[in-house]
């Protein structure tokens, strides 16, 4: 549900018949959000590296923020056995924090990679290569860089329908929306979901119930359920979701951060609500990407008024800077927040 900067979808398909053309390039840097398509990736080039066999002897694995730079060159300048291709990987290096004389043996090592070898940094999840840097953008250049971001709708909906056809079951594009919306987009995640849940569901048919009942929810997929049943006035649920999103062990301001973002995106969902903007609009202006979402968030915006949403977003404010300016115990303030915002006050 959350969105971040606006970035070029990756399109694995491409990705993949590159590599199966072309063969595995000397170098590659991979990074990204999307973790599974980056471990598939990987996997293929692995498997095209040492389809001959010789893994005992061919395949090098480096791992560790601050990288050895020496063990890499040996890596590299090993000679292969019985005349396969060489695999080098490297696991977890912090490319943005290689300065000086490290960095400028790494580049020297990189420049000249011997055409039976393949080295691959794998970036750290969270991380991503700070082309401002000398070393990263270095890299960039010289590799194939590749960045795994989170998939489209229709591909992302597709891969799902797929996964639980592979298991007996059939899901429609609405209950495809519900687990991203509940689950989140990421497929490393969603693997594990439609595993659990294809193991529940007894029948053929996965429902919108089943779903609910088992999937896990994402902490921005229990604001929203709060969010959403203080304007249908269900108090009693919406402070069980207040509940089990402090139970989460996310850090008060971050679910701070969210409960603002929420409230921000039901005022401009209201207020195109009021000048019938429709959909569309409300999910440009929100950074919404499933139609699913975007009905959900209006329908929740119409339980509350103009007046009413501005100021529970000021109540965020007010209530971010309590959290970083005082003593009172942050998650105190949270419940005070929730209170204020389900009286529904207005400025």
């Amino acid at each position: 549900m959350a969105t971040g900067r606006k970035t070029e979808k990756t399109d694995y398909g491409e990705l993949l018949r590159e590599l199966k053309g072309a063969g595995p390039l000397p170098l590659y840097m991979l990074w990204g959000e999307e973790d599974y398509l980056r471990e598939s990736f990987f996997e293929e080039i692995k498997r095209l590296c040492l389809e001959g066999g010789g893994e005992d002897f061919n395949y090098h694995r480096l791992s560790g923020a601050p990288l050895d730079v020496q063990a890499l060159s040996e890596a590299v300048d090993a000679v292969p056995f019985m005349g396969g291709r060489s695999l080098v990987e490297v696991r977890g290096f912090e490319v943005n924090s290689c300065r000086d004389e490290a960095a400028e043996r790494l580049k020297e090592i990189v420049s000249d990679i011997p055409d039976c070898v393949t080295v691959v940094f794998i970036l750290p999840t969270d991380t991503a290569p700070d082309g401002r840097l000398a070393l990263p953008k270095y890299l960039k250049k010289q590799a194939r860089a590749i960045e795994f971001t989170t998939q489209s709708h229709k591909l992302l909906i597709n891969w799902i329908g797929k996964r639980f056809a592979a298991r007996g079951k059939n899901i429609g594009p609405s209950e495809c929306e519900r687990l991203i919306f509940l689950s989140g987009e990421r497929m490393t995640g969603l693997v594990q979901e439609i595993e659990k849940i294809a193991a529940y569901e007894k029948s053929g048919e996965i429902s919108a119930e089943t779903i609910d009942k088992v999937a896990h929810h994402i902490p921005e997929a229990r604001v929203f359920e709060m969010t959403d049943a203080i304007a249908a006035r269900k108090f009693d649920d919406a402070a069980q979701a207040l509940a089990e999103l402090m139970q989460t062990g996310e850090h008060p301001i971050k679910t701070l951060a969210m409960i603002g973002m929420q409230m921000r995106r039901l005022y401009a969902a209201r207020l195109a609500l009021d000048r019938d903007l429709g959909r569309d609009y409300v999910m440009d202006v929100c950074g919404i990407k499933y139609p699913y979402h975007a009905d959900s968030l209006m329908r929740s915006a119409r339980g509350f008024t103009p007046d009413q949403l501005r100021y529970a977003v000021s109540l965020c404010a007010e209530a971010d800077y309590r959290m970083k300016s005082s003593s009172e115990d942050d998650r105190e303030v949270l419940k005070d927040l929730f209170l204020r915002i389900a009286a529904g006050g207005t400025l």
